[in-house]
């Protein structure tokens, strides 16, 4: 991590979403998602959110060597946004300790804010990581 890495940082992403966000298309395997609206899933809404972190973070990181990954999501989503229209996320560290990283979140479309809590994301050795994950994969029965 970079010294460059500390509470203030902020970063804005914009969205366009697609049908392919949508609720119907989170799990098509799922009946019941099918007979659901066709507006911005909140699986993809939080996928959206933790992305704004990600692009935030990265430039104070050894990135790809170092990278992040999500530990807790506390967000609300309080209003539809139907495909075509825009979702701009607002990303903002407020804390640091040690490799443990807080942010707050708001995402908003052209007409609601859509969302609004916190996240936060640990910083890890890919490789490390990575290796730990295939050892526990392997162990699977």
């Amino acid at each position: 991590m970079k010294d460059s890495l500390r509470p203030g940082l902020e970063h804005h992403l914009t969205f366009q979403v697609p049908v392919s966000k949508t609720v119907p298309a989170l799990f098509p395997e799922s009946a019941e998602f099918q007979a659901m609206p066709e507006v911005f899933a909140t699986g993809f809404l939080v996928g959206l959110l933790e992305w704004a972190c990600v692009q935030l973070v990265n430039p104070h990181l050894d990135w790809p060597a170092e990278q992040t990954v999500g530990t807790h999501i506390d967000v609300s989503h309080a209003a539809a946004t139907p495909p075509g229209l825009h979702v701009t996320v607002t990303a903002r560290l407020t804390e640091v300790d040690r490799r443990r990283l807080t942010f707050d979140v708001e995402a908003r479309d052209e007409v609601d804010l859509i969302s609004r809590g916190t996240h936060r994301r640990a910083v890890i050795d890919a490789e490390r990581f990575n290796a730990s994950v295939r050892t526990k994969a392997a162990s699977s029965p």
